[in-house]
């Protein structure tokens, strides 16, 4: 059986070292695990209870939906920005939590990992995004973390992909998630 993990990156900027985290994720899943990179969080409008009705959902936020129909599990890769969580990974995360009580997120495994110039990896951020998936009904994986801090210095001329430390807990990361969705 294999384990398909929705992956959203809260950076959309294309150098982004989370961006790089989460390909190096992809690159390094361990055999019966896919991770599949969701493009586009720039183009879901601000959740609006106004527009989340049947026949106006917007296109990019019914996009996201039915890509976590079809995930087993749900990774987030987060910066840090001013203490949180970056607005793009907010804003997917209340599309996914509707409709409330049955919604895409639904009981889902859920991780956060990702990366920060700052020393502690962004974990402020990585705090917030868990405690945002379990109001939204994830079922987040306290136990399954990885904050990886000093990114602009540690990446600056390598790619995490390349990085062995960082191969290996991307691996652990894949690994917990599958064990976990498994049991789903």
């Amino acid at each position: 059986m294999t384990t398909t993990v929705l992956t959203l990156v809260g950076s959309l900027r294309n150098g982004s070292t989370n961006r790089q985290l989460a390909e190096a994720t992809a690159l390094n899943a361990p055999d019966g695990v896919t991770v599949n990179v969701f493009s586009g969080l720039e183009n879901i409008p601000f959740y609006n209870e106004d527009t989340d009705v049947e026949g106006q959902v917007p296109e990019a936020a019914r996009e996201l939906r039915a890509a976590a129909a079809d995930a087993d599990a749900l990774l987030l890769v987060s910066p840090e920005y001013n203490g949180t969580m970056p607005a793009v990974l907010k804003n997917a995360i209340d599309w996914l939590s509707r409709p409330f009580g049955n919604s895409a997120a639904k009981d889902m495994p859920a991780v956060v990992i990702g990366t920060a110039f700052g020393q502690y990896g962004g974990v402020w951020a990585q705090d917030e995004a868990r405690k945002a998936l379990t109001i939204a009904g994830a079922n987040v994986l306290e136990d399954v973390k990885l904050s990886i801090p000093n990114s602009v210095v540690r990446f600056a001329e390598l790619h995490p992909k390349d990085d062995a430390e960082v191969v290996g807990q991307v691996a652990a990361v894949l690994e917990g998630i599958r064990a976990v969705a498994a049991k789903n």
